[in-house]
Parts: structure tokens; sequence; C-alpha cells
């Protein structure tokens, strides 16, 4: 295995990265200085430069968070701490070694994990084969749980003051660092897309309608964005309240509490808290970004409705059976009976019977598991692709496609599947298991056509000719599948029931 290494020169010092497979490789490069001790609770600030080389080889640090979604392989774990603000660059070999050479597009990716558990680190994000098709790929960590995704700016005080909306600030600043530093990897950084899965797709979403990040990106692409994880200030506060009391603090001590805390317990706290806002359904998520600050100061869906948001093309889209994960793994969904009837007990009757009547079959398990699945990301797609839409070139996808094994296995295309064809998994040994069974030709087809449409839409702003806009009335959808096709307004029966519907208006 020929490896050598490879050096860079960014603003705060030079890092040495390594080649290898044809790539060159960064690791844990510091965007920000680590958010410790009186750094903690507070807006991620610049990274301290350093003397001499700053060896970025192997991974440092994820956020910290529950042991168990820390692993890398079997009986590997990635170490966590609060020193976590890191990204990582990975390049095609030797781009603009030669002095002609085009500045590459960059693609930027946000992981996912409901705010509260994931890395940059996953082998899954490694990026090489974007990189290796011509685009220099940065992904990047941002402070989780109670420590970025939390607002508790509500329990700050004059001497302990706390800011808002933290992992929003990492991500801007890790946006600036890439504006700044980009071009010592050979990448534009007049032409950076921004793209992430889940809670990082409502990242980037939100991101559309953060002033601050006003020409940091120039495309986005938000896959099955996460809903209901927007709070406004009052809610945020009551959630602080509620986190603070689980540590033992009292009405004034808040802040003082959640600073001495180790982050293990900060941890902890944030599970119970969650199970029981599940338990109660008292109107939002925990986690996720909060309204009304000067980083976010209109709920994302309200400015693009308004076009205050950053006119960016922008791709956004969701799987077929999103629910179907959630099933088997973290059961924070409402995919049965007694669960959806909680979640629409304080709806209007109307409402209630208008959503239900969309999934024919309900209370079957089948219907079930489709209506939470739209609960919690279809209603976001939908809402961001008509209202961004309405003022930027906007593309809709379904990604359809599962190989047989996932069928059977009962998974289908379910949530995060999209992200074997995004990072071409099915050209690796794991990905040949799961097409063990005679699919690996369609599987690869389908891969080399998402990536194909991913980078036609990193360079231009455009994912191919075949693909009409997302725009009313026709609402064009383009689904990936053995046969890939565009249909019309597909489910519009289920688009239209949830019209209107709100966890937070309750």
């Amino acid at each position: 295995m020929h490896e050598h290494t490879v050096r860079a020169t960014t603003g705060s010092g030079v890092v040495e990265g390594f080649t290898r497979h044809g790539v060159n490789r960064w690791r844990s490069i510091p965007y920000a200085r680590p958010p410790v001790g009186a750094l903690r609770f507070r807006a991620p600030q610049p990274p301290q430069p350093w003397r001499g080389v700053r060896y970025c080889h192997g991974f440092a640090n994820c956020a910290p968070q529950q042991r168990r979604y820390t692993m890398l392989g079997v009986g590997k774990y990635q170490p966590m701490g609060e020193d976590c603000l890191t990204l990582n660059v990975v390049t095609p070999q030797w781009p603009g070694a030669e002095p002609d050479h085009e500045p590459l597009p960059v693609m930027f990716f946000i992981h996912g994990g409901g705010y509260l558990m994931g890395s940059s680190a996953t082998p899954l994000y490694d990026g090489a084969a974007l990189a290796r098709r011509g685009c220099v790929y940065v992904s990047v960590n941002y402070r989780l749980g109670a420590l970025g995704c939390v607002d508790l700016s509500s329990l700050s005080t004059p001497d302990t003051p706390i800011d808002s909306n933290l992992f929003l600030r990492d991500l801007v600043m890790a946006l600036r660092w890439v504006r700044e530093n980009i071009g010592a990897f050979g990448g534009d950084p007049g032409n950076v897309t921004i793209f992430g899965e889940s809670a990082g797709a409502q990242a980037v979403a939100t991101l559309l309608a953060v002033p601050g990040a006003e020409g940091l990106f120039a495309q986005a692409i938000s896959e099955s964005p996460a809903s209901g994880l927007v709070s406004g200030p009052e809610t945020a506060a009551k959630i602080a309240g509620k986190f603070a009391a689980l540590l033992g603090a009292g009405s004034d001590d808040g802040a003082e509490i959640v600073m001495r805390a180790r982050p293990r317990d900060l941890v902890d706290a944030l599970d119970t808290l969650l199970v029981r806002s599940l338990d109660d359904m008292d109107g939002a998520f925990s986690l996720g970004p909060t309204f009304g600050d000067e980083v976010l100061p209109d709920d994302p869906f309200v400015a693009m409705r308004r076009g205050a948001a950053h006119k960016v093309p922008l791709i956004v889209g969701t799987n077929a059976d999103e629910g179907k994960l959630f099933t088997r793994f973290m059961k924070l969904l409402p995919t049965t009976e007694p669960a959806i009837e909680r979640l629409l007990s304080t709806a209007d009757p109307e409402a209630r019977e208008r959503i239900t009547a969309a999934y024919p079959g309900y209370p079957r398990p089948a219907a079930c598991v489709a209506l939470g699945g739209d609960f919690a990301f279809g209603t976001a797609a939908w809402q961001i692709a008509e209202a961004h839409g309405a003022h930027a070139p906007t593309y809709m996808y379904r990604y359809d496609y599962a190989p047989r094994t996932l069928h059977w296995s009962g998974l289908g295309a379910t949530h995060a599947t999209e992200l074997l064809a995004v990072f071409d998994i099915y050209r690796t040994r794991f990905g040949s298991a799961l097409t063990a069974a005679m699919d690996r030709r369609s599987a690869l087809k389908v891969s080399r056509d998402l990536q194909s449409r991913w980078r036609g839409f990193s360079r231009s702003g455009v994912p191919g000719d075949d693909w009409p806009r997302y725009s009313d009335p026709e609402r064009a959808v383009l689904v990936f599948d053995r046969q890939t096709r565009v249909e019309y307004d597909p489910h519009a029966h289920r688009r239209t029931a949830w019209e209107g519907f709100s966890l937070a208006s309750r």
C-alpha cells in the first residue's frame, strides 16, 4: 500500500496528511479553538496558530455522546471529548500541483444522528470516492447534544454567559475556515456545496436561513431532513429548565450547574429528557436550532417562504421507506397506532381524520410506518421544497432503490440508505455482501447516476437536464430506482393531508 505525506499551509499553520489509494487525506484539522473551560457553551473562537507542522494523520475526538455510537470497527471506538471542533479534507492526489489546474468544487458534509450522536470519522462518510471523481471533500464535527444542540442560553447569567445555537455557530465557523483555507488544498472557495443527511440535512436547510452563512456556500443538498426540530425561545427555555433540573439545579443556579457538569452527566441527563419528552410529546424534540436570536432570526420555513433565505440552488428529498429503520433501531418515531394516536391527540378531529385517511389501511402496521416516516421526514422535505422552490431553483427526489437483501430484511429503501449510493459503498466489500442476490449491476447503476447528479450539481447548480425543477403546480420529483424516472406530485394526498399540522403549534 503506497503511502507518502502531503502538506498544506493554512491560516493557522502547516498541516501534514497522507496519500493512500489515489487520494490525499488530512484528518482532524482544528477549525476553532477547543470549546473547553470558560469557552464551554460559548460561540466558537478562531483556532490558535501553531509553530512547525501539525500531524493530521489520525482522527482525534468526536463530540461527547453515548459510547456505543462511537464505534469505528469491531471493538474499535473513537475517543470522545469536548475538544472536537475539527474537520477532515480529502482531495484527489495532487490537485492543483500543476499551475494551470482549475480549482475543484468543494463538497462539505454535515453528518446526521439526531443532533445527539455521530462523527465525521464514521467509515461510511470517508468521501474518497467523491474526491476521486473530482472534488475536494470536507467533513465536519460540531458540538452535539447538550453541549451544542440544546439551547441553554435562557440559563445565562452575567457571571456565566451561555450562547445560543452553538452547533450552527460551529458550522458557520467551519464554512469560514473553508472559504479562507480550502484554496491551499486545490478547492474553489467560491464554489462550496453543503450537504447532509437526517439531522445533518435539517442543519443544511437551517443554514439557508442563517444570515452569517451568506456567501459561504453556493449550493445545498438536504437528504431526508428531519421535521419538528426547530424551537421558539419559550419552548427552548422550558427545555433548558427541565434539563438543568435533571442535573440538580434550582431556579437560579442552572448556568453554574451545567458549566460544572461532567460531559458524561450531560449526555445521561439528555437521554432522560428525551425519553420523557417522547412520553409526553410536549410540542418539540429537545434538540436542534432555536429561532429568534442573531444566528437564526426566523423559523427557517418562514424565512424561506418570505424569500429571506439564501437563494441558492437546492436538492431536497426523502427515501421511500423512511420509517422502517425506526421500527427496529432508535425507536424515536411514532410508527405504531398508540404512538400515532398520542401524536395526533391534540390536533383537531378533522386534521386527525384527514391525516390517517391519507394512509389506506390505517392502523395496519405498513400504514403506521409510512405515516411515521412522513411525519418525521416527508413533511419537512415537502415544506422546504414548496417554500424554497418559490424563490430559487429547487429539485426534489425520492430514493426508492434497495437491493433484495434490504427488502428481505424488511428495511427496504429506509432512512439513510441513499448514503450507500452517495458514498459508493456498493463498490466495497460490505456493499458486495448487500448485493449478493444478483443486484450488483443495478446498485452500481443507481450509485453512478446519483453521484453524477450530485457532482454536476456541485459544479453548476444543475443536477441534469432531465430533472425538472420543483414548482407549483407540477411538483416534479425524480425517483431513483432500477429505472430512474420523473413523477409529478406523487403522494399528493399524503402531502396535502399534513398541511397546517405542526407539533410546535400545539
